[in-house]
């Protein structure tokens, strides 16, 4: 596995772990088993996990889901701390950092951000740097559900357009920040926000995210 890949999954271990089974996430609907569940369907479970995007397969995600999160707790998060078999795609280095190190970022805040009295992570600066690398690949994506123009800064000023349109929204945070915001967790992200107060409402409202 990668360094950041394998770092932000670690870390993620470590936070479920600490939390608890019960404990409550960022997901909606979910606590720290569900989320932890979820981790290791997708990485273990791809005929299952394809219903993540294909809504035909969902009642089987939820099915397999389900039996997942009925194994012990300390079960899945170690299964989550060893990462894929052998013979999953994720297996693959560059698979792994191209699509774990993101997933792990958020899922990681997910969990702690729900804590009370948590505390905000300083991210060093490489991988500040190869979040916002994923960022500007990802902003139309996540953006495209925005009713509004949507458009992400960095404090240096480095800029990404997540949707274009009018009236427009700035949101200007550390990348790790704008990752959060524009995967649906606005309220929890540490940002500003550019633009007048009824378009802010509007996207705080939004359903961001894939």
């Amino acid at each position: 596995m990668s360094t950041h890949a394998k770092r932000e999954r670690l870390l993620l271990a470590d936070l479920l772990e600490a939390a608890g089974p019960d404990a409550p996430t960022l997901c909606e609907g979910w606590n720290a088993r569900d989320l932890a569940a979820h981790v290791v369907v997708r990485e273990r479970r791809s005929d299952a996990a394809a219903g993540l995007l294909v809504p035909a397969l969902r009642n089987r995600l939820e099915r397999v889901s389900s039996e997942f999160a009925a194994k012990p707790y300390e079960e899945l998060v170690q299964l989550i701390r060893t990462g894929p078999p052998r013979r999953s795609p994720y297996a693959l280095k560059q698979v792994d950092e191209a699509a774990n190190t993101v997933e792990f970022y958020i899922h990681a805040e997910d969990v702690r951000r729900a804590q009370p009295q948590w505390t905000q992570r300083e991210l060093d600066p490489v991988f500040a740097d190869a979040l916002w690398g994923r960022l500007e690949k990802m902003a139309r994506v996540l953006g495209r559900k925005s009713p509004v123009g949507l458009v992400l800064r960095r404090p240096d000023g480095q800029t990404a357009v997540a949707h274009r349109g009018a009236p427009v929204v700035t949101v200007i945070g550390e990348p790790g920040e704008l990752l959060l915001f524009v995967f649906g967790r606005q309220e929890s992200a540490r940002v500003e926000l550019e633009g007048d107060k009824e378009t802010v409402a509007r996207l705080y409202e939004a359903k961001l995210g894939l």
